[in-house]
């Protein structure tokens, strides 16, 4: 059976956003920040209508997934060496080189342990095929690219069902 592939890495898959992350031993980076770029390209057999699937589907659902990132301070909600604390409209953050304090509304809490590129990449990749739905069902991969800046990304390859 042929296997087609279709790739979409577009302006509207484009966010700013700072992050650090942090290693075993609990020491950080610095906070910084990336003008990230995201591509995603999908494998599978080609449907009654001759596409692995719609471009403007799968474009549309990518920005989506990608549009609640941008000019956030992106946070791992499991990072035990990050212990995150909400109140008054803050999110403080203390790390062994010191403590953060974002307003809530620059912050998104993401649900990996570590705002790594890898981990930053599987979670839209799980976000965009959430939004996929259906259009996911005869797909036979998923890949997810995550570019720091040029020449340097994270991919997740994602064999699906």
């Amino acid at each position: 059976m042929d296997q087609f592939r279709v790739k979409v890495s577009k302006d509207g898959h484009v966010f700013a956003a700072a992050h650090f992350i942090t290693c075993g031993d609990g020491d950080g980076e610095p906070l910084h920040g990336h003008n990230y770029r995201v591509g995603a390209e999908v494998t599978g057999a080609l449907d009654e209508h001759h596409l692995v699937i719609d471009f403007l589907r799968l474009k549309r659902e990518l920005a989506a997934v990608v549009a609640p990132l941008d000019h956030r301070v992106l946070l791992a909600a499991g990072n035990p060496t990050l212990p995150l604390e909400r109140s008054d409209g803050e999110v403080v953050v203390r790390s062994r080189s010191g403590r953060y304090v974002f307003p809530e509304g620059h912050v998104l809490v993401l649900d990996i342990p570590n705002t790594t590129a890898e981990l930053i990449a599987e979670w839209i990749a799980d976000r965009l095929l959430d939004r996929l739905g259906d259009a996911a069902r005869p797909l036979l991969c998923l890949e997810v690219e995550l570019e720091e800046t040029t020449g340097q990304s994270a991919i997740i390859r994602r064999e699906l069902p």
